[in-house]
């Protein structure tokens, strides 16, 4: 029996909705026929953006959108991707593939595509191979209400008004792809670029400093001590790789040592915001700088047949269990994770969508961002769990991933994840300080290796969970292999 209590009168962190965030780069078929086709396209679009994609994630609660990159973000002009199409200066996205990149997706489609999603823009700038004066004049084209060469364009180009960007990055990865700089020289870059982000009217920018790749914790100690007070958020980068970075490992097919493995590295993650935020602690008690996990998921070698270069990979029950475990350990960590993207949306990595031409299917890791929607904006709750552990050799840990929130009505939702291959869990909750007068659930269940393909496109999806007994302060239920369930217990 694995006994778990939720206590309603431990009231924790906020828990933000952008830590359910997503990313977007030119790299693909993420932006280039996943999210854009064109308004001229046979596909169903809304100034060229797929109606469907656009309905599936304002669906699963999308809150926040990271573009252009990523590795392309450093090396991505602005200017390049703005006014008539068949103007546009082409490139060579020397990245991702080596395809062109014709700039027909800019800054005003992005910002469009977030509107009609219903979301926050996050907007990576061009430190790598950008300057100053590009940055700067990028914010005021976007943000500024007025008379000025940047405003002035925006307006020839058919927008008016302003646009509202709160999430400003000033640059990515730039301790590899974004200009292989030390984090001394990269601490007074953000210094100097971050001076000419300004914020426009009542326009004010949430400002993300390049943080550390996975465990290097001198970057974070760097950019703490010499530009913690110029930053509104510091990002963390981590992908989860079941081999090695030359034999990442299939997508499908794999083996129980596999799931293991997987997940094993995928709870690397607890250590990384533990001392990430420790370091951050130390000079910011407060905890006023967020920490932005704004790269994360899985990723494995792509599908045979494919370009390398376009990283397109399936996506299966492992792929949610890894997201469940994940978004569980941000919940756990809200009062420093404040932001996190998954990376990517659409046809890319831990994607949530599929598309192959007209086509598009769920994939397990989106019906785990929809179970897990009721989370954003509500507050932590103070938990405890006994559990088995589970694995093999090496890659064993807790069977029972969990984490529990409360709405502004009372409302408590609960989301569990057994990352047992092939074992149930039972398990008895206590809920202190709450009775609970009625109680649904939903679960995704599947064996550990099924995914969605585009002849069987909801072999993995959730189903109405029932097998579970309420008596006003316990709950019992039985978590099948590979579940993950939400619960909503109402007051």
């Amino acid at each position: 029996m694995n006994n778990y209590v939720i206590n309603a009168l431990d009231k924790r962190s906020h828990i933000s909705k952008e830590i359910y965030g997503h990313f977007s780069e030119h790299l693909g078929r993420c932006i280039y026929e996943g999210l854009y086709v064109g308004e001229d396209s046979p596909i169903p679009n809304v100034r060229g953006l797929r109606k469907d994609v656009v309905e599936a994630l304002r669906d699963m609660g999308i809150p926040v959108l990271r573009w252009p990159g990523g590795c392309f973000a450093d090396e991505y002009h602005w200017k390049d991707g703005v006014g008539k199409k068949e103007n546009r200066k082409k490139m060579i996205n020397t990245h991702w593939g080596g395809v062109l990149e014709d700039n027909s997706f800019g800054t005003h489609e992005f910002l469009d595509l977030c509107q009609q999603l219903g979301c926050e823009p996050y907007i990576n700038g061009n430190v790598g191979s950008g300057t100053v004066q590009e940055m700067s004049e990028w914010v005021e084209y976007m943000t500024f209400d007025g008379v000025s060469p940047m405003a002035d364009w925006r307006k020839a180009n058919g927008r008016q008004e302003p646009w509202r960007v709160k999430y400003f990055a000033v640059g990515n990865e730039n301790w590899g792809c974004g200009g292989n700089m030390r984090p001394e020289y990269y601490a007074d870059e953000f210094r100097r670029y971050q001076t000419y982000a300004r914020n426009y009217g009542d326009n004010r920018l949430f400002r993300v400093a390049c943080g550390p790749n996975a465990d290097d914790y001198t970057w974070t100690r760097v950019l703490m001590e010499r530009a913690g007070q110029y930053m509104d958020g510091l990002s963390l980068h981590y992908y989860t790789v079941p081999g090695d970075w030359k034999q990442k490992g299939p997508a499908t097919g794999f083996d129980k040592a596999a799931w293991y493995r997987t997940l094993k590295k995928g709870l690397y993650m607890e250590e990384l915001l533990t001392r990430h935020g420790a370091i951050m602690d130390s000079y910011d008690p407060a905890k006023r700088v967020a920490l932005v996990v704004d790269e994360w998921g899985a990723w494995y070698d792509v599908e045979p047949g494919t370009n390398p270069g376009f990283l397109y990979q399936q996506n299966s029950m492992r792929d949610a269990a890894l997201a469940a475990l994940t978004l569980n350990l941000f919940n756990h960590h809200s009062d420093r994770v404040r932001m996190a993207n998954l990376a990517q949306t659409v046809n890319v990595l831990q994607s949530v969508i599929l598309t192959d031409g007209a086509e598009m299917l769920l994939t397990p890791t989106y019906h785990v961002f929809r179970l897990f929607k009721p989370h954003q904006d509500g507050t932590l709750l103070g938990t405890s769990l006994e559990t088995d552990r589970v694995g093999q050799g090496e890659d064993s840990f807790a069977q029972l991933s969990e984490s529990a929130s409360m709405d502004e009505s009372g409302r408590i939702t609960l989301t569990m994840a057994n990352l047992s291959a092939d074992a149930p869990a039972q398990v008895s909750a206590s809920l202190v300080g709450f009775r609970a007068s009625a109680a649904k659930a939903s679960l995704l269940h599947a064996p550990f290796n099924a995914f969605n393909s585009f002849e069987d496109k909801e072999r993995v999806r959730p189903v109405d969970f029932t097998d579970f007994s309420l008596e006003g302060d316990r709950l019992r239920f039985t978590l099948p292999a590979c579940g993950i369930v939400a619960f909503t217990l109402e007051p």
